[in-house]
C-alpha cells in the first residue's frame, strides 16, 4: 500500500534536514518552501538555497512558493511592536499555514503539516490550532506535531552541524531581526 503524500511546510533547511527523517517512515514527503516573512532578501535566497540542499540530501522534492515580503508586511504591520511569541507571530504562522494547505489541497494531497513547531520560539499549541482550521476548510488532514519533544531539537542541531547548514540567529522577519541586532549589541 502506497504511503499517504504529505506537503511539509519548511521554514528553514536545519529543521526540514530532522522533520523529513522522522516523517519518511510513514510519510510520501513533499517539501513547500513558504516564507514570505524572511527578510532582506538575502537571508530569504541563503535560506531558500539551504533548503534546496537538504531536500536533495533527504530525496525529498521541494515546490518553491512565491515570495511576497509586501504582503507579509501588510498582514503584520499593525503587530509590528508585538514580542516574539506574540499575535504578529499567529499572523505569521496562519498566513503560511494557509498557503501550505491551500498548494496541498490543490495539488491531491492528502495531508500537510510543517516543521516549525521544532522551534523552541514556536508556539505548538496555536500552530496546531491554525493548522487544523486549514485541514478542515480544504478536506486535509493536518499532522499535529511538536517535532522538538524526544530531543527533536536537539537532534536537529546535531545534524545540521554534521551537514554543515547555515543556522540563523532569527525567525526571519525584519522585527525578529531587529530584536537579534539588539541583543547582539547590548
Amino acid at each position: 500500500m502506497p504511503k499517504p503524500r504529505i506537503l511539509v511546510h519548511v521554514c528553514c533547511a536545519p529543521d526540514a534536514l530532522y522533520v523529513f527523517g522522522v516523517l519518511q517512515a510513514d510519510y510520501e514527503v513533499t517539501g513547500f518552501f513558504s516564507n514570505a516573512n524572511i527578510q532582506p532578501r538575502a537571508e530569504y535566497d541563503l535560506r531558500l538555497e539551504e533548503a534546496r540542499k537538504v531536500a536533495a540530501a533527504s530525496d525529498v522534492r521541494l515546490i518553491e512558493d512565491d515570495y511576497d515580503p509586501d504582503g507579509w508586511m501588510a498582514l503584520t504591520r499593525k503587530f509590528k511592536d508585538e514580542p516574539e511569541k506574540g499575535r504578529r507571530c499567529d499572523v505569521c504562522y496562519a498566513a503560511r499555514l494557509a498557503r501550505t494547505a491551500e498548494r496541498a489541497a490543490r495539488e491531491g494531497f492528502e495531508a500537510f503539516a510543517t516543521v516549525m513547531s521544532l522551534s523552541p520560539w514556536k508556539k505548538v499549541a496555536v500552530m496546531n490550532r491554525i493548522g487544523r482550521m486549514y485541514a478542515a476548510r480544504h478536506g486535509l488532514a493536518f499532522l499535529q506535531a511538536d517535532f522538538k519533544k524526544k530531543d527533536g531539537f536537539k537532534k536537529s542541531v546535531e545534524l545540521s552541524r554534521a551537514h554543515g547548514l547555515y543556522r540563523q540567529d532569527y525567525c526571519g522577519c525584519v522585527y525578529s531581526r531587529e530584536a537579534a541586532l539588539k541583543r547582539a549589541s547590548s
